[in-house]
């Protein structure tokens, strides 16, 4: 495929955002409080997260994104609105002050994460409406729609967009959460990770009562596909022509977070640029084995990209 393609393609994500929070320190000793390690940080840094995490995945491939999402009337929530304008990304936050902005704060200590600490409240149902009347003005001029459900409540109206989006002829990719993949019927393709789709059809003992449990999962939800990323075994995607399967690519795991945003990401572009699915999916596998060389959410630039694919 032409990746010059990629920068003419536009997507719409919405989801729930969050400002991802690392303390990066020395570990030397541990607490005479209690048995655990006393951390001493160094440093800080601040990155999107979430639902922001895919657009600036979006973004860095050189494809145009706007996100659209809900945030507090705080501090977190400001500069989340910062780090997406430094990252050339359109955003639309709606602000409610009732709730406050999702942060997870994660303490690492010689390059391991030893802490998470969430932060989060669900936001109001007016703001969420709101959203809604302008999810539905946004939708003409994108090519393909994602939705990244983080199971935060920013999603309350999913089939609502779902149905609104495939009417007006756009794909539609959601990252699902939960054990109840039914509120996400209709959608071009959703993409659980092996724990989450396990949550949804129990356990397979084997590739081909896998490929008959996720089958029937499909149809009954009248999805086009249904892309499963299997950690080390890479992943498979499920459609009305077959599974199609890709390997892992071959490099060292530092760190998986975020590793789901990437793929939908990059999934996403390839098809709003008219890819088929074998190259799409091959493109989001290849993203995948970049992004989890990394710490944390990061993302797989323009120039890493290409030069993954060669």
């Amino acid at each position: 495929m032409d990746l010059g393609k990629l920068s003419a393609a536009r997507l719409l994500i919405v989801g729930d955002v969050m400002l991802d929070r690392y303390w990066f320190g020395d570990v030397a000793r541990i607490s005479p409080e209690a048995p655990v390690p006393v951390v001493k940080v160094a440093r800080s840094e601040e990155r999107p997260g979430g639902a922001a995490n895919v657009a600036r995945n979006v973004a860095a491939l050189g494809a145009r994104v706007t996100l659209l999402s809900v945030v507090g009337d705080d501090e977190a929530g400001r500069r989340l609105q910062q780090l997406l304008t430094e990252n050339r990304i359109e955003v639309s936050l709606h602000v409610d002050p009732a709730i406050s902005t999702t942060v997870k704060l994660r303490v690492i200590g010689r390059q391991q994460q030893l802490l998470r600490i969430d932060f989060e409240t669900s936001p109001s149902h007016e703001v969420l409406r709101a959203k809604l009347v302008e999810f539905a003005a946004l939708l003409p001029d994108c090519d393909a729609v994602i939705l990244s459900d983080y199971g935060k409540g920013g999603l309350a109206h999913i089939g609502e967009m779902i149905r609104m989006a495939r009417a007006a002829g756009k794909k539609v990719l959601v990252d699902p959460k939960g054990d109840d993949f039914s509120k996400y019927a209709g959608a071009s393709v959703i993409t659980p990770n092996r724990a989450e789709l396990r949550e949804v059809i129990g356990r397979a003992p084997d590739e081909r009562e896998l490929a008959r449990k996720v089958e029937a999962l499909r149809r009954e939800l009248g999805l086009e596909a249904l892309l499963v990323t299997r950690s080390e075994e890479g992943m498979s995607l499920f459609h009305a022509d077959g599974a199609l399967h890709e390997r892992a690519v071959a490099r060292e795991v530092f760190d998986v977070s975020g590793a789901g945003d990437t793929v939908i990401a990059t999934l996403a572009v390839m098809l709003a640029c008219g890819a088929a699915w074998p190259d799409a999916v091959h493109a989001a596998n290849v993203a995948a084995g970049v992004v989890v060389g990394k710490l944390g959410t990061a993302v797989v630039s323009r120039d890493e990209f290409e030069a993954a694919l060669k």
